[in-house]
């Protein structure tokens, strides 16, 4: 059963925090490739942008399981947007002619080994990010009706093991294959993946707690019974 208001409080703040998250996961940690020392594993390279991008997933979760897969849909396309924004302003940035002196040059290249690659890493992004997390959305907004709104840790767990897949698949190889070696590339999309899923079980409790309290606070629980789950509309 639905609840319709006119207004929904929350669903503004956990937009702009979905989209903040998604822009810091791409531009600040996508690009680094980082290592960590396992027992029994060894070194475990993974990429930097981990630390963030599963909140994305967080977040597109809550939104389905609250608000439904439509408002989901709208996040989406405000993260893809924003994404493309960035990626053209550091390409803008970067072309600039840069003022005379040691210390711009220097900045320059900084600029160029950070961001140079921003072009590529956000067209791979946008579309790694599109087609996982409508997938996501898509699975748990079924999930919901098909469990009868039960088990919401199936859902949400369920929704990003398939989301991550795609997602972390299109991702590494579009962004990074012919610049890291393949068994690297490989391999960080691997660790990615399990690490991505293993984030979403450990932060179920936060996400029970949370839905559960949006949905007190904002009287509704949407299942997307009627739903045109096309992703290319942005109305709600």
């Amino acid at each position: 059963m639905t609840i319709t208001k006119s207004h929904h409080r929350y669903y503004d703040l956990i937009l702009a925090a979905f989209v903040v998250v998604l822009l810091c996961s791409n531009f600040i940690g996508a690009g680094k490739a980082a290592v960590i020392e396992l027992p029994y594993f060894g070194p475990v390279i993974f990429g930097a942008g981990i630390l963030f991008f599963p909140i994305s997933y967080f977040f597109g979760d809550i939104l389905t399981e609250v608000y439904g897969y439509a408002y989901d849909r709208r996040a989406v396309w405000a993260g893809f947007s924003a994404l493309a924004f960035a990626a053209i302003m550091a390409q803008i940035v970067i072309s600039l002619p840069v003022a005379p002196g040691e210390y711009m040059a220097q900045y320059q290249q900084g600029m160029v080994s950070v961001f140079g690659n921003s072009w590529r890493i956000a067209l791979a992004s946008m579309l790694a990010f599109w087609c996982g997390s409508f997938v996501n959305g898509y699975v748990l907004a079924k999930l919901k009706i098909w469990t009868q709104g039960r088990f919401l840790w199936v859902r949400t767990i369920g929704s990003t093991a398939f989301g991550e897949l795609v997602d972390s698949s299109l991702f590494y190889v579009l962004a990074f294959y012919g610049i890291w070696p393949l068994q690297e590339l490989i391999q960080v999309a691997l660790v990615q993946y399990v690490l991505k899923t293993s984030w979403e079980v450990l932060a179920t409790p936060l996400t029970y707690w949370v839905v559960n309290t949006l949905k007190r606070k904002e009287s509704l629980d949407h299942y997307d019974t009627n739903t045109n789950f096309t992703p290319f509309r942005v109305k709600v």
